[in-house]
Order: C-alpha cells, then structure tokens, then sequence
C-alpha cells in the first residue's frame, strides 16, 4: 500500500486535465498537494472529491515560466510546510495548432513566434521549477522529480491520423511541442545523474494520447494504432506517477516510464 502522508508535493499545472486527476489521487492519500498554476482558482473546485479533501490542498497562482513567480511560491511553501519531498513537472502549453489553417500549420509555414513561445515556455517552466525546488528537494534524504514527458518525445507524430471523416488531412501536428517533450527526457536524465549523489530521484513519465472529448474519427484513428485499442484516461497516468512519488520506487531514477497502451512498441 502506497503511503504519502504528510509528504508534501508541489504540482506545477495542476488544474490541467491530468494535473487535477493527480492532484484528486494524492490528496486521498494523505499527501499535502500544493498546486502552482496560472489558471483561475475556482477550476480547483473542479477536483473530484475537492470539498472532502480540501485540507490537502494550497493552491498558489503561479506562472512558472517566471523567476520570481516561483521564488516566490517557493518562499510560501516553505515557510507553511517546512520542506518539500516531491516537485511534479506538468506545466505545460500544448500548441493548438488544430485551429490554425492548413498550410499555416506545415512546417515549411510554422512561425517562429509559436514555436518560440512553446518551447520557452515549457522548458523555462521545467528548468525553473526543478532549480528552484531542487536546492530545497536536496535537503531531505529522500526525494523526488518527476517530470511530464510524452511519446511525442521519444517518436514523430503520426500526421495521418489528423485526418477528417472524408480522409483529408486538416492540419499538420506541430515540430514545437515533440521538441520540447524531447528535451524534457533528456534534462530528466541530466538531473538523475547530476543530483543522485543528494538521494534526489528525478524521473520522467511520457504518456499516450489521453481522452479529452476528441472527436469520433480521432478517437478511432488513435486507438488503432495502441495494442489496447484505446485511449488513455487520466488516472492510467497519475497512478505510475504516485509510484514514482512513492518509497516503492527508491531505486528508480533516471528512468522514463512510457505509459501509452503500446503506441510505442510497434
């Protein structure tokens, strides 16, 4: 039996749909959850059990993509908790680039604002979060990162499967955000190495495709390709991520665990 309590962790984008599914899982186990996020308070309500569990939850408006933004969520966590055990990378922006016009959205025609703004953001949120939080993490005898990955990170994308009912491809997926999920395996393995000395633990987690109301055709499209013939739900994904925050995987470090229904294996 997995046991958190009283083990504090910070959950940076956790009003996100896998962050509030996380959030929900360790709060019910007695974890203090503190979640850094940008979005609006009140989606803390959207937590499942939230009013049950509210005892086990700060939330702290954070952009952290922002030095001072997370210097200062910093301050507030330590002086409420005294330490923190576990940092949860998921801050992320994910490029809606379905929206977009066809040919604005192939890479001959991606502009370079987007692809800046995706990988700024998502690699300057990881290395902040995990500096910041590190030189506390590093106190303790025992503690964690886990970061969010994806498959996209470690294989392309699979562009036919952006495709309508009629067959005809309606967007390209883009290069910025594969690109930063990609460095995202790589500065996992960095810190493992850099950091294990201090017992700090750093792992990734790179997920498949999760369910979020796509559409139909989608939805086929991608379960095909899965050897489970489905799509992820959120708590496929939190429950390997609880594991890494866990005792139980104390001789695990530098490791990126692939959750993706074996998208991946053929």
């Amino acid at each position: 039996m997995i046991n958190l309590e009283n083990k504090n962790i910070v959950v940076t984008g956790g009003l996100g749909l896998l962050g509030q599914s996380l959030c929900e899982e360790l709060a019910a186990l007695n974890a203090n959850v503190i979640i850094l996020d940008i979005q609006n308070k009140k989606k803390i309500n959207q937590i499942k059990n939230y009013k049950k569990l509210k005892k086990n939850f700060l939330y702290l408006k954070c952009d952290t993509s922002k030095k001072k933004d997370v210097e200062n969520a910093k301050n507030i966590i330590v002086k409420k908790f005294k330490n923190i055990n576990v940092l949860i990378n998921a801050a992320a922006i994910t490029d809606a680039i379905e929206k977009k016009k066809f040919k604005l959205s192939k890479f001959e025609n991606f502009s370079f604002e987007e692809w800046n703004k995706s990988i700024s953001t998502n690699l300057n949120s990881l290395f902040l979060c995990s500096q910041i939080f590190g030189k506390e993490l590093i106190k303790n005898k025992k503690s964690s990162i886990i970061n969010i990955a994806s498959i996209y990170g470690m294989v392309g994308p699979d562009q036919n499967i952006y495709k309508n009912k009629y067959k005809k491809k309606t967007f390209f997926k883009s290069p910025s955000y594969p690109t930063s999920k990609g460095a995202v395996i790589s500065f996992t393995r960095y810190l493992a190495a850099y950091w294990g000395s201090k017992g700090l633990r750093v792992n990734s987690v790179s997920p498949g495709g999760i369910f979020n109301n796509q559409n139909k055709i989608f939805v086929k499209k991608y379960s095909n390709k899965t050897l489970l013939n489905r799509m992820a739900n959120p708590k496929d994904i939190s429950s390997v991520i609880i594991f890494l925050c866990s005792d139980q995987s104390s001789y695990m470090t530098g490791s990126n665990v692939v959750v993706d229904g074996g998208w991946t294996t053929i």
